[in-house]
């Protein structure tokens, strides 16, 4: 699976790499600390997976999704924030993500659901088998 990550925090960043690491089928395609590089990234390489902050330099997380679902409706898109109010829930929502969460109190979840990705691309690819 390809995984692009964007946040402007370092260390957001670095837990999201050590995080990814653990699974032999991710390849992180890119990582990124500005919503422009990352949809650049997002338009010309093939991902399966993109996990973005909301609020980054250049493009919000919110804009680069409404951007990428133009063209791509498949790639699966996880929306990380500090603030997890019930209204940017909604936004995300609509504006396409699959998954919204906080950093604080979620963050441990992405781990199951990239591997609950993992394995259902693996059902898959042993079904058209």
């Amino acid at each position: 699976m390809k995984v692009i990550i964007a946040d402007d925090s370092d260390l957001i960043l670095e837990r999201l790499y050590d995080m990814l690491c653990n699974f032999s089928e991710v390849e992180i395609v890119g990582a990124f600390s500005n919503g422009i590089d990352t949809l650049k990234t997002l338009r010309t390489k093939k991902a399966d997976l993109a996990i973005l902050d909301l609020k980054m330099p250049g493009l919000s997380g919110l804009e680069v999704i409404s951007e990428i679902r133009k063209k791509d409706r498949n790639i699966k898109i996880i929306l990380l924030t500090f603030n997890p109010c019930a209204y940017l829930h909604q936004m995300a929502i609509k504006e396409g993500a699959d998954y919204f969460y906080s950093k604080v109190d979620d963050f441990e979840k992405l781990a199951f659901v990239v591997k609950e990705m993992l394995t259902k691309e693996v059902l898959m690819k042993n079904e058209l088998s």
